[in-house]
């Protein structure tokens, strides 16, 4: 299997470390502007394609829409919750490797990661309605009822205008000072960004008009057993059901998808730094 997104301008040992670092911070007891701190508790299972690469994942009239990766095996899907089946199926260019997903009226929006270029589809047949173009890589995409939100692996996202996708502005994410790199699926949900970081089990809380974060989700633990012998199969993949306010997120090769129910951490002194 061919590894995804190899940053050779960011350090794997360095990133996961500061990644780290935000995180300790993340539950401390002395202001009221740090960060909350999530567990979470399982409410469902739900079967996944153990062959689907997530790259972005949302949640509309009950179904799942997915967009997989992977250059020759990326595709953009309609799944049934409850079975995992795949019920609708547009096969990418096998040059193209496919990313961050999101809905806007009656259509979806997909992204690829190097190509430098998006496509917007008929949400209920999957044709192809443009084809749009951005500079860099692609990588997370939701949105807010406004603006298309972009991530592209850095420490920003860029709000788009969905008429055009022109970039109306950008807001750079940060804890507590630090930027907080290698966003990348996004999730908008009672009016924040979550955002997975990649090759880590967090899920960053972030105020889209600030930048801030405001919780941390960790869900460590919730990689299914049979492939956490696998470094590609990262968390990456959350949903949100606004209408029932239910909350799905699942990796990529997971053979399954979770519901989660979030549970705030409760408050707790750091030992002291010496």
């Amino acid at each position: 299997m061919k590894h995804a997104k190899i940053r050779p301008h960011v350090p794997k040992i360095l990133s996961c470390f500061l990644l780290a670092s935000i995180f300790v911070s993340a539950a401390p007891f002395s202001t009221k502007n740090e960060p909350a701190s999530y567990g979470y508790r399982v409410v469902h299972t739900y079967p996944h394609d153990p062959k689907a690469f997530t790259q972005g994942l949302i949640y509309l009239d009950g179904y799942l829409y997915e967009s997989t990766g992977l250059n020759g095996q990326s595709s953009l899907r309609k799944v049934d919750l409850r079975t995992g089946l795949v019920l609708q199926r547009h096969d990418l260019d096998p040059q193209l490797f496919g990313e961050g997903l999101t809905n806007w009226k009656d259509t979806l929006v997909q992204l690829t990661w190097k190509a430098q270029t998006g496509f917007v589809y008929d949400r209920a047949t999957f044709r192809l309605l443009r084809a749009f173009q951005y500079r860099g890589e692609g990588w997370g995409l939701t949105q807010d009822g406004v603006h298309i939100i972009m991530s592209d692996g850095s420490s920003a996202l860029r709000f788009l205008d969905p008429q055009d996708f022109h970039e109306v502005k950008r807001v750079v994410v940060t804890d507590g000072g630090v930027e907080v790199h290698e966003l990348n699926e996004l999730e908008f949900v009672h009016g924040q960004i979550y955002a997975n970081v990649w090759q880590t089990d967090l899920i960053a809380i972030i105020s889209p008009q600030s930048g801030h974060v405001t919780g941390w989700i960790d869900l460590s633990g919730l990689r299914p057993e049979s492939v956490r012998g696998n470094s590609d199969a990262v968390l990456n993949g959350i949903a949100f059901d606004a209408a029932r306010d239910r909350l799905f997120v699942t990796g990529k090769v997971w053979p399954e998808l979770f519901e989660i129910q979030l549970e705030r951490k409760l408050p707790q002194r750091n030992p002291p730094r010496k």
